[in-house]
């Protein structure tokens, strides 16, 4: 897995290069390690303007400005707090996409309808348009991330 993500990494930032873009992120799940990925790549300075760790309920409404009411009615890990959370993202930085990821690495805070691997990631473009996915991957804490990482670099692709 990390191979695939290394050489869609490059992808990525070639055509963010190409493209003259740029991006920032808000992760929760994932930690940070999208943006770690995103910075091993020297030069991401030129297109990467940054990144949002928003683990807890408050750091996304407080920082990102995602509604409390949407996080109360739908819960953090949901299409609804992922979009805003990208949103957020792209407004703190003045980028030309952002991407965010919410979810259950587990192996706790599953419930009956999220289970653990349940992740949902939105991308918000320059033209204010938006796609979020949801995914539920396998194989425990350090492969969700990694999974999600991977998908997160797939989505942002598939936009430029």
């Amino acid at each position: 897995m990390k191979t695939k993500i290394k050489q869609i990494n490059k992808k990525v930032a070639a055509a963010l290069k190409d493209k003259n873009l740029s991006l920032a992120a808000a992760e929760s799940c994932t930690g940070g390690l999208f943006s770690d990925y995103i910075t091993n790549i020297p030069g991401a300075s030129e297109y990467f303007k940054g990144g949002i760790v928003s683990y807890s309920n408050e750091s996304k409404i407080k920082i990102l400005r995602v509604s409390e009411e949407l996080v109360k009615k739908y819960g953090a890990v949901s299409a609804e707090v992922s979009l805003e959370m990208a949103k957020g993202a792209k407004r703190i930085f003045s980028s030309s996409l952002a991407i965010s990821v919410t979810g259950i690495a587990g192996p706790q805070g599953a419930t009956e309808t999220k289970p653990v691997g349940l992740v949902y990631i939105s991308v918000s473009n320059e033209n204010h348009n938006s796609t979020t996915k949801k995914f539920v991957f396998k194989d425990g804490r350090s492969s969700v991330k990694l999974q999600a990482v991977y998908k997160m670099l797939c989505m942002l692709q598939e936009q430029l």
